[in-house]
């Protein structure tokens, strides 16, 4: 139920994304979906938390698949590549649609903001670790921190049309520079 969720939000976006449509795209019935998430926003919220969980282990499993022995550059150039397909693929736009939704809902505002203050949180520490970061040195939070701004940036830049060769050059330019504060 819960990759349905997203799937939907996905598809149709947060108004087309009804507990009704993930339902049936999940195969339940409503009194099934209703019996383990009451309410819409217990659901979106719910799935957006289990597949962002889900994200941060496929990109610890993929940064652990590099190649040995890559220098610092080559490293951060892979990780960059890598986290920037997460803030591209559908679970950043599933997300997106709840960000938005939630601006204007106080109710599901209220629940998503601690929610993404850890997903966030634990965001950092999952790039500081695949990309082999030593915090303790100045600049490197921040450079971090940074780096999870941009790629959310160029992830909304995205939405609309395929920005690919605009998004290659300012992470080719990114990546020199986060090498350097590394």
């Amino acid at each position: 139920m819960l990759e349905a969720t997203v799937d939907c939000l996905y598809r149709y976006g947060w108004s087309g994304a009804t507990t009704t449509v993930i339902a049936e795209r999940a195969g339940v019935s409503r009194g099934a979906q209703l019996h383990h998430y009451p309410t819409r926003a217990a659901l979106v919220l719910a799935a957006v938390q289990h597949l962002a969980e889900r994200r941060a282990e496929e990109i610890r499993a993929e940064a652990a698949n590099l190649a040995a022995g890559l220098d610092r550059t080559e490293r951060v150039d892979q990780v960059i590549d890598l986290l920037a397909a997460a803030f591209t693929g559908p679970l950043f736009v599933a997300a997106l649609e709840v960000w938005v939704a939630a601006r204007t809902d106080p109710e599901l505002r209220d629940a998503l903001v601690p929610l993404e203050a850890r997903v966030g949180r634990e965001m950092h520490r999952l790039t500081v670790d695949v990309l082999g970061a030593d915090e303790s040195k100045p600049g490197v939070r921040e450079a971090v921190q940074a780096t999870l701004d941009l790629l959310r940036g160029l992830g909304v830049a995205n939405l609309l049309t395929d920005d690919t060769p605009r998004r290659n050059q300012l992470l080719a330019a990114w990546k020199q520079q986060l090498a350097t504060h590394l």
